[in-house]
């Protein structure tokens, strides 16, 4: 089997996110991992809190805490909701890490040593009221291209154009406010991606056709637009520093690496975290270092909201390429738009929208879970609704899927007791059943294959309801007064429905693919995954075998649970 090296775009350390961060990167990276292990691949699934820069400068100020604490902390918070979430992550690291910072500046080194980097004199932006020099994030203005008037030194949140601090209008601090700005000349690295440019281009052009047009387009439109030499370093108190041995006056000054540049090398670097954790057990290089891997190739997937995908599929591999070392570079790029929240922005000044952590205290994560993935944003933005999500728990996973689960295994212990029971034969209607349940396994797993996440949750769906149609066209409660044997037999094979469920879902739903697994006593059920002949069959579980009826999978969402969530959490803009 292949090895999957799997990454998500690493959450910020500044706060909770909400649940567009969750669908536009690490749930969806989850379902994939956790899909391709019960395939039977070699998995490896890294992510970390990205924690240099501006946002845990500001953030820990705010808070009042020394910004190595207020990170420590944070991390912790945002490791406890995706550990709620049961995102299985094989290691969430911290970007701050000592791995990281060694791979960073092993990265600068040998990139300064292939003329890739060079030391400018520029002018930058200086608040004499802070007694500092503003990195692009401490610069806040309204951005030339969009107008809005959020925007970051670095980047526009709204239009996503790549910015300098110095062509924003009205520029302010953002640690003070104060617009009485200077631009003063000071020293920085930069990283000279015009030298590059063409590497890039060609590296690009053996991946894009494979890619979704999402990130294809995004990376295209960058190469046709040129690239750029960018400065690399920042005046932080917090990141990875300059090494003075290569750089002894900029490291004196306290420069750090930009965040952008640390923070893809952290992959790498939690991957080494995780490997020295067990390092007789575990050999990070075989997982990044290409002359490693021998006959046994990695595959490297990276999933990423759009505003993330040109630091992926340009800037990243330009410095892997600059490096002139065989690191392993993303072979495929999962890129997804944004999920909005009745067609507006998430914002937590404005109490509009679902964070991670207040949305797994009023419901389980697998509501989540499966609303998220099966609505993720993949061709265009989607948007949020409790009115949508409140119908999609309902039917879906109340009504079609727990149901089903519920009204067998009920059904059955009061007629034949707390075992499997035995019946008839199968007939007709079972062949015909098993042929259409391995039909659409084969369409379900085609879609996995696929990253079309959106499709692979209507194909699971279909799967769901292919079992309420076998149940309403043999009806066993009407069955048994006639032919109990007939009932035994649905019932049976429903029951073998059940757990096909509990193992196929398990990606999506995997507190209630528990769930349904452990109600039946299969000391031995080491099963990974259904095969065709399996799901044609739908003999899985012998007659015979005890089972218990499990508590409700999932309780309907009421009109009055729909009106204080809304009430909550903000509704539809008036």
């Amino acid at each position: 089997m292949a090895r999957h090296l799997i990454t998500s775009a690493l959450p910020y350390i500044n706060g909770i996110k909400h649940l567009g961060n969750m669908v536009g990167s690490m749930l969806p990276a989850d379902v994939y991992a956790r899909y391709l292990r019960q395939r039977g691949h070699d998995v490896l699934y890294i992510c970390a809190t990205d924690e240099h820069g501006t946002p845990a400068e500001l953030a820990a100020k705010e808070r009042g805490l020394p910004v190595d604490e207020f990170c420590a902390q944070a991390h912790d918070a945002q490791k406890a909701v995706y550990d709620g979430f049961e995102l299985a992550f094989d290691y969430f690291g911290r970007s701050s890490s000592p791995q990281n910072r060694e791979i960073t500046q092993h990265f600068a080194r040998r990139l300064n040593e292939n003329g890739f980097i060079e030391e400018r004199a520029i002018r930058q932006v200086y608040s004499p009221v802070d007694g500092r020099f503003l990195p692009d994030r401490y610069v806040e203005g309204t951005c030339p291209h969009c107008g809005y008037d959020k925007a970051r030194g670095d980047q526009c949140e709204n239009c996503t154009r790549v910015l300098d601090p110095t062509d924003l209008i009205n520029p302010r601090s953002a640690i003070s406010g104060s617009t009485e700005l200077e631009v003063r000349e000071t020293k920085h690295l930069f990283l000279l991606q015009s030298k590059l440019q063409h590497e890039v281009e060609e590296w690009v052009a053996r991946h894009e056709e494979e890619w979704p047009q999402l990130a294809s387009s995004i990376a295209r439109k960058w190469l046709t637009e040129g690239l750029h030499d960018r400065a690399i370093t920042r005046d932080l108190d917090w990141g990875v520093p300059v090494p003075a041995d290569t750089w002894p006056e900029l490291a004196a000054e306290g420069k750090v690496f930009y965040v952008w540049f640390d923070a893809p090398i952290e992959y790498i670097g939690a991957t080494k975290e995780w490997s020295d954790k067990d390092p007789e057990n575990r050999d990070w290089k075989s997982w990044w270092y290409e002359a490693d891997t021998g006959v046994n190739p990695v595959r490297y997937t990276e999933f990423m909201a759009k505003d993330n995908v040109p630091f992926h599929t340009v800037m990243f591999p330009a410095t892997e390429l600059g490096v002139r070392e065989p690191w392993k570079k993303v072979d495929y790029v999962k890129a997804f738009n944004w999920l909005t929240y009745y067609g507006g922005k998430f914002s937590t000044s404005q109490k509009r929208g679902v964070f991670t952590d207040h949305a797994l205290e009023i419901l389980p994560a697998d509501y989540w879970r499966y609303f998220l993935i099966a609505n993720a944003p993949e061709s265009d933005d989607s948007s949020f609704t409790w009115e949508h999500f409140t119908s999609t728990v309902n039917k879906d996973l109340a009504d079609t899927l727990g149901n089903f689960v519920n009204r067998v295994l009920s059904f059955s212990k009061k007629r034949f007791g707390e075992e499997v029971p035995a019946g008839a034969e199968a007939g007709a209607p079972e062949t015909k059943l098993g042929e259409e349940i391995a039909a659409l396994l084969s369409e379900y797993e085609t879609q996995m294959e696929a990253l079309q996440f959106r499709k692979a949750a209507a194909a699971l769906r279909a799967l769901w309801s292919a079992g309420n149609s076998y149940l309403e066209e043999k009806a066993p409660w009407l069955e048994i007064k006639t032919n109990p044997d007939g009932a035994a037999l649905t019932l049976r094979v429903a029951m073998n429905l059940i757990h096909l469920y509990s193992v196929i879902s398990e990606p999506f739903i995997p507190a209630s693919s528990k769930a349904m697994r452990s109600a039946f006593a299969l000391p031995d059920d080491t099963a990974t995954w259904v095969t065709a002949a399996e799901a044609k069959s739908l003999a899985f579980l012998p007659a015979g075998t005890p089972f218990t009826v499990p508590p409700v999978l999932f309780a309907k969402i009421t009109d009055e649970d729909l009106e204080t969530y809304k009430e909550r959490f903000g509704g539809a803009p008036e």
